[in-house]
């Protein structure tokens, strides 16, 4: 049997990192349904190009082409053994053929994995985000702060949100900061838009047995322990 995991929770909760640690220790892929959209952008097939026509269009893309996508990587090789489901499913539609395709290939859903965080935190957690120039290292303005100098430098006509300026003590390079990231306005709406379509996905799993809560708000290393005694627990 594989290992399939869902994974839960409001931007700044740590799903990125913990799915990377989830990939190296249990050598499943990390399917970010983001990136696979993403990918679609330089593909030349069938299916990339509907979709390349669906976004140019402006349309929404539909659950059936979603899941559509969804299949497709789930059939390649290093799939084989089950994935780590990442913004999929997002609505109760999705998770229903969810339980159909895998029971089709004899497979179930493991679990659940709900990242709970105060929203506050969240909110801090990726507003205060910020990362080497190269990408190679993230940092936070309020939390992972001891090899940045940082100030933020307001626009000469006061334009908002003011720019981050800063670098690295120790190499010298300078921090870049994500646009969406440095606008208060663009995170809370992230934050609103994931109560409003996740808690139903919540309650869904929650009745049938699915679901479990992990406290994200403990370090790096203590949820990876907490995440992977509930996989222990939870594999067929």
């Amino acid at each position: 049997m594989g290992l399939y995991l869902i994974l839960l929770g409001v931007q700044g909760a740590g799903k990125g990192v913990q799915a990377a640690w989830i990939q190296q220790h249990y050598g499943i892929p990390h399917v970010s349904t983001g990136d696979l959209f993403r990918a679609m952008r330089t593909r030349e097939d069938e299916l990339a190009q509907r979709i390349q026509a669906i976004m140019a269009s402006g349309q929404l893309i539909s659950d059936e082409i979603t899941n559509e996508v969804v299949r497709d990587r789930l059939s390649q090789p290093d799939a084989a053994g089950g994935a780590i489901l990442d913004g999929f499913p997002r609505n109760e539609v999705q998770a229903a053929w969810l339980d159909d395709y895998l029971a089709s290939k004899g497979e179930a859903v493991n679990a659940v994995l709900l990242m709970e965080i105060d929203l506050y935190v969240a909110f801090k957690r990726a507003y205060g985000r910020i990362a080497s120039e190269d990408g190679a290292r993230i940092y936070n303005l309020y939390y992972q702060n001891e090899n940045i100098d940082w100030r933020l430098e307001e626009h000469p006509e006061g334009a908002w949100p003011p720019r981050v300026s800063g670098c690295e003590r120790d190499t010298g390079m300078s921090l870049v900061r994500r646009p969406d990231d440095a606008s208060a306005d663009v995170v809370i709406r992230r934050i609103d838009t994931y109560l409003e379509t996740s808690m139903p996905l919540v309650n869904w799993y929650r009745g049938r047995g699915l679901l479990r809560s992990v406290d994200a708000e403990q370090s790096i290393e203590d949820v990876s322990a907490a995440i992977q005694a509930v996989i222990e627990t939870n594999r067929s």
